[in-house]
């Protein structure tokens, strides 16, 4: 299933997640530059697992946030930016400017750490913004389960375009990770998906969104009025 976009208008202009948009895009078309040097510039700033669990410092710290800005190609930095397009002004707009990139970069790190623990002896390097993007979803199915996103969904082979609450495209997302997560667990990591970078970060955005249902914070999103 592919989103295209929600029902709902943020009423204060979503100014963080369109800056994250821009400079992951902006770092992509640096990686683009580095033409046959990326490969080696990749061991220096994207995580690696195998180097945080033989000793966490500085370096890797520093590696957790660039790897959040990394994308492995155009289709891997397209869809992840689609999603946060879509997702990210609404949860933006109910927590706060201020709120939402720290929530933001939170995800990503705790994304971050998921991946590390199921994977604690890849070399492999981890680039993507999808376990940050994923903490956001997570917080948008908490939020605002009811708003429908409009989507195209494969019926055959043909695709059909309508309307879903985001609680069923959302959690059809996740269940998704989750069993693609499960079969990779025992398996030498290959590359590829970093399914449990995805499903840590899910797990802390709908942790986060209920805390936030729970104190009432953050301000309401508005819906379209149609006619």
């Amino acid at each position: 299933m592919l989103p295209i976009q929600d029902e709902i208008r943020a009423h204060r202009f979503p100014f963080v997640n369109y800056s994250l948009i821009a400079l992951n895009i902006i770092v992509f078309i640096i990686e683009l530059m580095a033409g046959p040097n990326l490969e080696a510039a990749l061991y220096e700033i994207a995580l690696i697992p195998a180097n945080v669990t033989a000793g966490f410092d500085l370096g890797d710290l520093k590696a957790i946030f660039t790897s959040m800005f990394l994308h492995a190609g155009l289709s891997h930095l397209l869809g992840n930016m689609l999603y946060l397009w879509i997702f990210g002004d609404n949860v933006e707009d109910r927590l706060g400017h201020f709120w939402y990139l720290v929530f933001y970069l939170a995800g990503g790190v705790v994304a971050s750490f998921a991946h590390v623990a199921l994977n604690p002896n890849s070399v492999i390097p981890t680039v993507g913004a999808s376990g940050a993007i994923a903490a956001v979803l997570g917080a948008y199915l908490i939020l605002f389960p009811q708003v429908k996103v409009l989507t195209f969904v494969p019926i055959g082979f043909f695709l059909r375009l309508t309307l879903l609450p985001a609680s069923l495209l959302l959690g059809f997302w996740f269940v998704i990770q989750l069993f693609n997560g499960l079969l990779t667990l025992g398996l030498a990591d290959m590359g590829g998906t970093a399914f449990w970078a995805h499903i840590g970060g899910f797990v802390f955005g709908v942790l986060i969104g209920w805390l936030i249902n729970k104190e009432h914070l953050g301000q309401p999103v508005k819906r379209w009025v149609e006619d």
